[in-house]
């Protein structure tokens, strides 16, 4: 392969700031100080350069401080030559002018505010303003032991933090929860302890059980897998779990990352009688409130392991309102949706995604060896000037000039693509969490916690990542390869000169990837403990709304008493109207459920313990087979849960329905297809 390198630019891995300096400069300084301008376009000099570079990370000479994350990080050289010459392909683009600098703003860190920050971040504004908010109220009755005990120390610091500025009186705890101690007690829902979420007991023995692939989600190696398979459970918070496991824990010493990757261990979810939920099969509403979840959550989890959660500050991002790349990705999406109504991914990132799953994912060495510089310059161009007028040639894109185009739409990004706010936390789950079981929940809440767009486009990208690693017999790109060729373009930006200890983190964040392709089937899947708590939320804030509905229909009968004669009788104290679904006779066990697409729109089924979602779907195939719609037919559609305690849940084929029934009995029950 043959790459022009020169000696100029500076990238950063963004994560390792946590106390990021109030302007980060968009201009570029010496990557490496001690490193000689290399201006041979041949491959020998860029190769020998990566090697330099690695030979200088491999001196582990580093202050004592850092020396738990460098042992973490500790690979051969051999193995991270991909990522500095990935490295040095960034700068070579920068540097020639195809790549636009950008500006990150930070607020620098002020005492209290994180705290209040991040009580907004968790919908519990209230507990800031004083106000009696009934979704405040609603999420604070949901909280689990370790996470009411999370929110607890961020008010308590946040209160104690005004009172010593004196900035304003603060309200007493006492006259906002109505308690006789100096801080808020929160009332927590009790955890049942019969998952341990995969982690052992003290004193009890580790016991595997035999999984059925066709009852349990799969996330593991092909070939060369580990012989014992764990089972994750979401049954019980991930931070209830840790707090069974023993104070004294250490994590073991000049630990390293193997790059084999027989060596991750393979995960099984198995399906509750709920069956498993993906990000995309609940409301946007109920996200809002599976984001407050997830936050807390990972503040708790982060409490019980004695690590502290940190997140940059943005202030602001600067990036362009119109064109493909440089573009924030919700305006972005905004603009391709004026075309393409409900688009989810950027219309410019799925076509280069298809582009190289039709041509390019056999392609030797795709993502690794670069395209053409000039080439990708001049196609970046064009794109911007033709793709929305549909006459852009993509028969004239190589495959390694569109994997180019993919990563500088990546790097391109004003904002990262897993957060500037978030990317510290997504380091400190590898630096500071030994057990690969315990990173992967951090992750998972991680990415719950991720805006509906970016959320959206990873996950796009990882599933083409995975494309890409299937085909590794012919494209020679293995898992470890990918990871660390990606790592780059989606951790690092341009700052500040580099230092040793940031570079030596390269096997951190590639490690992180390498997770995020590995396991990302589980990854887009929600918490069913998380669920459970939007259901309760959901519960107290229509009970909250009943009451004041009562309220309300007492002072206006009050009113009414005052103002005018009584002309008829008034309907008895209490009485309830009930929904139009709920006044029919239907007995206990038996749903009705609507198909408005179909011929027969509606049908009432008789639940047992073991009917199943898709029994229900199958039963309306086979009544409408002959009277639906060519189109209909050709639809997969889904069984949807809407009303009562959830906005709208798409059912797991595999739900047990009188399950489901049980736990949101005044739900509709509806056939359509299922959200894109």
């Amino acid at each position: 392969m043959t790459m022009e390198m020169k000696d100029s630019g500076s990238v950063v891995l963004t994560a390792y700031h946590p106390h990021s300096p109030a302007r980060i400069p968009g201009m570029e300084q010496s990557f490496v100080q001690d490193m000689p301008p290399s201006h041979s376009p041949t491959s020998r000099k860029s190769l020998s350069r990566c090697r330099r570079i690695n030979r200088m990370l491999s001196n582990e000479s580093v202050p004592p401080a850092f020396s738990r994350s460098n042992s973490q990080a500790s690979m051969d050289s051999t193995s991270m030559e991909d990522f500095w010459c990935e490295v040095e392909s960034i700068k070579e683009s920068r540097e020639d002018g195809s790549e636009e600098a950008m500006l990150l703003e930070f607020k620098p860190a002020d005492e209290g505010e994180l705290e209040a920050e991040w009580l907004q971040d968790v919908g519990l504004s209230t507990l800031i303003s004083g106000a009696e908010e009934e979704d405040g109220q609603a999420l604070l009755s949901t909280l689990t032991r370790t996470q009411a005990a999370a929110v607890q120390k961020r008010y308590n610091t946040y209160t104690q933090t005004l009172r010593k500025k004196n900035k304003h009186t603060v309200r007493d705890v006492r006259d906002i929860f109505g308690t006789s101690d100096s801080s808020p007690t929160f009332e927590t829902v009790p955890v049942s302890p019969v998952s341990s979420n995969g982690i052992q007991l003290p004193g009890q023995k580790p016991v595997w059980k035999s999984v059925s692939s066709k009852s349990c989600l799969d996330c593991g190696t092909d070939k060369g897998s580990p012989s014992i398979t764990e089972e994750l459970s979401y049954d019980v918070s991930f931070s209830e779990s840790i707090t069974v496991l023993p104070k004294t824990q250490e994590w073991p010493k000049n630990q390293r990352f193997k790059k084999e990757d027989s060596a991750l261990p393979k995960f099984i979810v198995r399906k509750s009688r709920f069956g498993l939920t993906e990000v995309g099969d609940l409301s946007p509403e109920d996200m809002k409130k599976i984001r407050y979840l997830s936050l807390i959550e990972l503040t708790a989890f982060y409490d019980a392991l004695g690590v502290e959660l940190k997140r940059n500050r943005l202030e602001r991002v600067r990036g362009r309102e119109n064109g493909l790349f440089g573009v924030p990705l919700v305006v972005l999406l905004e603009n391709d949706q004026k075309k393409v109504p409900g688009i989810k991914v950027p219309l410019i990132f799925q076509k280069l995604l298809l582009k190289l799953e039709e041509t390019g994912l056999e392609t030797e060495g795709i993502l690794r060896v670069p395209g053409s510089a000039s080439r990708v310059k001049n196609l970046h161009q064009e794109l911007e000037a033709k793709f929305y007028d549909d006459t852009f040639d993509w028969d004239q894109v190589r495959n390694n000039d569109a994997a180019g185009l993919l990563k500088m739409f990546i790097r391109e990004l004003p904002s990262p693509l897993f957060t500037v706010e978030y990317l510290p936390a997504f380091i400190t789950l590898v630096e500071k969490i030994s057990k690969i079981k315990l990173q992967l929940q951090a992750l998972h809440l991680l990415i719950m916690l991720m805006p509906e767009a970016n959320r959206d486009t990873a996950k796009a990208f990882l599933q083409f990542l995975k494309k890409v690693v299937a085909n590794e017999g012919k494209n020679k790109m293995n898992l470890w390869n990918v990871s660390m060729i990606v790592a780059p373009n989606l951790f690092i930006y341009k700052g500040k000169r580099a230092n040793q200890q940031e570079m030596q983190a390269a096997a951190t964040t590639a490690h992180i990837v390498r997770l995020l392709i590995r396991y990302q089937d589980i990854l887009w899947t929600v918490p069913s403990f998380l669920i459970s708590q939007v259901r309760k939320m959901n519960e107290a804030a229509m009970n909250n709304s009943k009451r004041q509905l009562m309220f309300d229909k007492g002072v206006r009968k009050l009113l009414r008493r005052k103002t005018m004669e009584r002309e008829r009788p008034e309907r008895p104290e209490g009485a309830v109207t009930f929904p139009p679904y709920l006044q029919s006779d239907i007995p206990e066990g038996v749903i009705r459920v609507y198909a408005p697409l179909h011929s027969k729109v509606s049908m009432a089924i008789q639940l047992n313990s073991q009917t199943k979602a898709k029994d229900i779907l199958a039963r309306f195939h086979c009544e409408n087979s002959r009277g639906s719609s060519q189109n209909v037919r050709g639809q997969i559609q889904s069984l949807h849960e809407i009303g009562g305690n959830i906005g709208q849940h798409c059912l797991d084929p595999d739900a047990f329905m009188l399950d489901v029934y049980r736990a949101n009995p005044q739900a509709e029950w509806v056939i359509k297809p299922k959200a894109s």
